[in-house]
C-alpha cells in the first residue's frame, strides 16, 4: 500500500477506523495512532521517571493515570490540528509497557505496596532458590522473584494477595475489566509451557510446595492473570475505561483491545523478529537481544532469559545493563574541547565523525582495553562498575583505536551472551535486526555490530518507530487477521513487504579482529574488579 492521502486518513479517523498503541516505557509513555497505510498518522508523549522510594525503584499510580491521561492527550490534539477530526472509536488498540515487576492488588483492587519495577536488584535470594528449584533461570526482575521473596522477608501484605500483574496488564485490566496478559511477558512472570503456550503448570506445582509452610490463603494460580496469544481476543474498553484515558468524555466505549505486551515483544513486532532463526538487538543506553529460538536450550544458563514472542514462540535473550552511555561522555569530552577550540558541531556531525573515525582503526583496536561498565552485569559477575581504558606501552594508541575500542565494549557482554547462544548452545540465526542509538551512524553500527554477532544485521527504515508502534501492529493484527494467518506472515506480508532499510554482512577480518579483542576484556575484567574494589566512594 502506498502512502494515503490526507483525505484518506482524515476520514479513517473520523469512521473510527484507526488504530491506537499505547507503551509506558521507563523514560517515555508514548501513544501513536495508525492510518491506513499501518504507519503512524498522529502521535502523544509525556515524559516521566522512576522514583526511589525507601529503597524501591517505582512509578505511583498518580503518575501512570497523570501519564496515560497527558500522553492520549496530546495524541487527540495531534489529530484535530493535522486533520480537524475528534477521536471518538477507533478499530481496535493495545497497551505495552516496561517488562516484569511486581503490582500485588487486594480484593477490593487496591494496591498493596508501590509498584515494584524491573529495574530493582532486591530479589537475588529468591531468585537462586528458583532457579534451582524449577531448573530454570529465574532472573531478579520476574514477578515470580519479586512475589517469593517478598514471602522469604514475611511481609505481612502477601496473605492479602487476590491478584499479582505487570504495569500493562494492570492498565489492560482498568480499561477493559479483564485480568488477562499477552503471553511475551507472561513469560516476564513465570516459566512458561512452550507447547500449551500458558503458565507452566508442573513449575507452579513446584512453587506451590515451596511455600507450603508458610499457611497462605492462595495458590499460585489463583493470583495469576490469564495468558492470551497475539491475535486473542482480550475484552473490549469499557465506559469507565474510556473515561480513564479520555478525560474530554470524547472516546466511546466498545473498542477491541489486543492482549497487553511487554517492551519485549513489541520491538520483536515492530522490528519484525517474530519468525524462528531471526532476532532483534536494541543497542542504546542498555543493550539486548533477541532470538527466536526452533527449540528449548540444551542447557539452564544464567546469563540468559527465555521469554516468547507474542504468538508464543520461545525466545532467547541476552539483556547488558551496559551499552554506549560511556561511549556518549567520551563523545561529550571530544564535544567539550571541541567546543574550546571555537568548533560547533551537530550531535550528527560529531558522531559520524568518531564513529566512522573507529573504521580506520586496526582490527582489533591496536591492543587496547576498555570497559564500559557505568553499572553492575550480571552476565559478567559484576554488582558495580567503573568505566575505564587501559593499554600496554606498545599499544596503538590513536583516536581510531580508541574509539573503536569503545565501540566494541559497548556490545562485548551482549557478545558473551550471544557466544553462548550460538557457539555453545548451536542456535541458528539468519538475520539480526538492529534499532537503537548505536545505529544511528547506520555505516558504523551495522558494521560493529557484524563483526560482534557473526552474523547478517539489517536495519530497516521503520526502526526508530519504536514499541508504541509495535503494539498497535498487534492490535491491527486482532483486527485484520485472517483465518488461520499467523502473526509472522501479517507481518511479513502486510506490514513490512517493501518497506526498504539497509544490511550488512559480517566480514571476517572484523568477526577476527573482535575475537581478538574480546580474549582481551576477558583478561581485563580483572582490572575492572579491581577498580570496582579500589575506586570506592570518596569521604
Amino acid at each position: 500500500m502506498g502512502k494515503p492521502s490526507y483525505e484518506e486518513t482524515k476520514k479513517y479517523i473520523r469512521e473510527g477506523r484507526a488504530v491506537l498503541g499505547m507503551e509506558l516505557g521507563s523514560t517515555t509513555i508514548k501513544a501513536v495512532l495508525l492510518g491506513p497505510d499501518h504507519m503512524p498518522a498522529a502521535s502523544g508523549s509525556h515524559s516521566w521517571e522512576n522514583q526511589l522510594e525507601e529503597g524501591i525503584w517505582t512509578y505511583s499510580l498518580e503518575a501512570i493515570w497523570g501519564g496515560i491521561q497527558d500522553a492520549y492527550g496530546k495524541l487527540r490534539k495531534d489529530v484535530q490540528e493535522k486533520y480537524g477530526e475528534e477521536i471518538r472509536s477507533l478499530g481496535a488498540m493495545g497497551i505495552s509497557a516496561m517488562m516484569h515487576g511486581y503490582m500485588v492488588f487486594d480484593r477490593e483492587g487496591k494496591l498493596l505496596v508501590p509498584f515494584r519495577t524491573w529495574r530493582n536488584t532486591i530479589t537475588g535470594e529468591a531468585s537462586r532458590r528458583l532457579t534451582e528449584a524449577f531448573q530454570y533461570p529465574v532472573p531478579q526482575r520476574w514477578s515470580i522473584a519479586h512475589l517469593y521473596q517478598a514471602i522469604l522477608n514475611g511481609e505481612p501484605h502477601v496473605k492479602n494477595i487476590d491478584y499479582m500483574i505487570t504495569l500493562e496488564g494492570y492498565v489492560h485490566w482498568k480499561l477493559t475489566g479483564r485480568k488477562v496478559l499477552g503471553i511475551g511477558d507472561v513469560a516476564g512472570m513465570f516459566p512458561v509451557d512452550e507447547e500449551t503456550r500458558d503458565f507452566d503448570r508442573e513449575k507452579i506445582r513446584i512453587f506451590d510446595q515451596l511455600v507450603e509452610g508458610e499457611n497462605l490463603p492462595w495458590k499460585l494460580e489463583e493470583i495469576l492473570p490469564k495468558a492470551l496469544v497475539a491475535g486473542e481476543d482480550a475484552g473490549l474498553l469499557t465506559e469507565e475505561g474510556a473515561a480513564l484515558l479520555d478525560v474530554s468524555g470524547n472516546l466511546e466505549s466498545g473498542i477491541p483491545m489486543c492482549p497487553p505486551e511487554g517492551d519485549a515483544g513489541t520491538g520483536m513486532t515492530a522490528t519484525n523478529s517474530v519468525r524462528v532463526r531471526t532476532g532483534n538487538v536494541s543497542a542504546g543506553t542498555s543493550v539486548f537481544a533477541m532470538v527466536v529460538l526452533e527449540q528449548g536450550l540444551k542447557k539452564v544458563h544464567p546469563e540468559i532469559d527465555l521469554v516468547t514472542t507474542p504468538a508464543g514462540l520461545p525466545v532467547a535473550m541476552v539483556h547488558c545493563n551496559n551499552c554506549t552511555s560511556d561511549l556518549n561522555a567520551w563523545v561529550g569530552l571530544f564535544r567539550e574541547f571541541a567546543e574550546s577550540a571555537g568548533m560547533h558541531m551537530s550531535d550528527n556531525e560529531l558522531f559520524g565523525l568518531l564513529y566512522r573515525k573507529a573504521l580506520e582503526g586496526d582490527k582489533d583496536c591496536g591492543g587496547i582495553f576498555a570497559c564500559n561498565y557505568l553499572s553492575g552485569e550480571h552476565i559478567t559477575g559484576f554488582d558495580e562498575g567503573r568505566p575505564l581504558v587501559a593499554r600496554r606501552p606498545d599499544s596503538h594508541f590513536n583516536l581510531a583505536n580508541f574509539m573503536r575500542a569503545n565501540l566494541f565494549t559497548s556490545l562485548a557482554t551482549l557478545k558473551t551472551g550471544l557466544d553462548i547462544l550460538l557457539k555453545e548452545e548451536q542456535v541458528k540465526l539468519d538475520c539480526l535486526f538492529g534499532h537503537g542509538g548505536l545505529f544511528k551512524t547506520e555505516d558504523v553500527g551495522l558494521k560493529v555490530m557484524t563483526a560482534a554477532a557473526g552474523v547478517p544485521v539489517s536495519v530497516l527504515e521503520t526502526a526508530g518507530e519504536g514499541g508504541a508502534w509495535g503494539i498497535a501492529l498487534l492490535a491491527s493484527y486482532l483486527l485484520e487477521k485472517e483465518e488461520g494467518e499467523s502473526l509472522e506472515d501479517y507481518l511479513d506480508q502486510k506490514i513490512f513487504a517493501g518497506k526498504k532499510g539497509s544490511k550488512g554482512e559480517p566480514d571476517p577480518e572484523d568477526v577476527k579482529g573482535f575475537a581478538a579483542f574480546m580474549d582481551r576484556f576477558a583478561r581485563g575484567l580483572a582490572i575492572e574488579r579491581a577498580a570496582v574494589s579500589s575506586l570506592t566512594e570518596e569521604n
